[in-house]
């Protein structure tokens, strides 16, 4: 066990206990799935979060997954790791300090990056089964499971905030960054019904090797608009995994959950990866369509179809990943 590994698991053991003091909510989910992408999954994560003392909060997660069979595939990948191992993901405290018209939090412990949208629940249980191109580690960019271990401060009002993230890099997954400083800013704002952010990340690069030279960074810019139960959201990033090469993309979501749908819940993205390195250069698009289906308050299935013109891990254009979710709250 590595010193991250460990470090998390006395902190998750440490919130556990407290936790069972203070009768925190408990979360488990329990998934399976499988893509014609050649791929079986299976995964567990658990959940503490609720209130600990005055008005501190505390969030702590563990979780264990296996993708099967092709472990080039980024199917199932979307919000964890599929590496076969226990993996305390985020361990954190955080307190909101309220005052007239302002907003004002700060957040301790370990954290996923607050580049763009980057929340667990945003990518894992809206109705897709896989992480964008870009927030993908392998794939020269972001990554949902980029870790810091430091201190995330937000002020501002309603309308317009603006947050910063300072500690050590602390990462899960394929793509790991050094244990080294890391870096986020950013500033959202709205305006009705449609919400803006705009992004900076700077830190030591995730690739290895000796033509890996400078620091890895990305700025990026993402917004959100619903209305009536339809929702767009995207977000595009434009920067550098290190010095030499660039890297731009983006995607398109589509979420629709109206009125008389019951417990369905329509999902389309259309997304785009450049990386640029002279030779070694890769041009991604793709392509999703899906839903996910709440059969009952603790089982949901999700199902998606995926075009990707260039072949996914096996070479093949079109693949189907379908995976089902049961889910227990004590």
């Amino acid at each position: 066990m590595n010193r991250r590994t460990l470090a998390c698991t006395l902190g998750f053991l440490l919130l556990t206990s407290v936790a069972a003091a203070q009768g925190v909510t408990a979360e488990a989910d329990i998934t399976a799935g499988r893509s014609t992408e050649g791929v079986n999954a299976a995964g567990t994560q658990l959940r503490l979060f609720g209130a600990v003392g005055h008005d501190w909060r505390m969030s702590a997660e563990v979780t264990w997954a296996g993708n099967f069979k092709n472990r080039e595939s980024d199917a199932f990948g979307a919000a964890y790791p599929y590496d076969r191992s226990v993996r305390p993901m985020e361990v954190f405290v955080e307190r909101a300090l309220p005052k007239a018209e302002r907003l004002a939090t700060i957040r301790i412990g370990r954290y996923r990056d607050p580049f763009g949208i980057s929340g667990r629940s945003d990518h894992a249980y809206g109705g897709f089964t896989r992480a964008p191109l870009i927030r993908y580690g392998t794939n020269w960019a972001l990554s949902n499971t980029f870790m810091t271990t430091g201190v995330d401060a937000l002020i501002g009002r309603p309308a317009l905030s603006v947050e910063a993230s300072v500690g050590a890099s602390q990462d899960e997954g394929q793509a790991r960054r050094p244990d080294a400083l890391a870096l986020v800013v950013r500033t959202q704002g709205y305006w009705h019904s449609t919400i803006v952010g705009v992004s900076h990340m700077r830190s030591r690069p995730s690739m290895h090797g000796s033509y890996v030279q400078g620091p890895m960074v990305f700025t990026g810019i993402d917004g959100r608009w619903m209305r009536g139960g339809v929702q767009l959201r995207g977000e595009w990033v434009d920067g550098r995994p290190f010095n030499g090469v660039a890297t731009r993309g983006g995607y398109l979501d589509l979420i629709v959950h109206r009125t008389g749908m019951g417990p369905l819940t329509l999902v389309g993205r259309v997304e785009k990866l450049d990386y640029d390195a002279g030779p070694f250069s890769a041009y991604y698009h793709r392509v999703v369509v899906g839903g996910r289906y709440q059969a009952t308050r603790a089982i949901g299935t999700q199902i998606n179809v995926l075009h990707q013109p260039a072949g996914l891990t096996h070479g093949h254009r079109n693949v189907l990943d379908a995976s089902v979710t049961y889910t227990v709250r004590f």
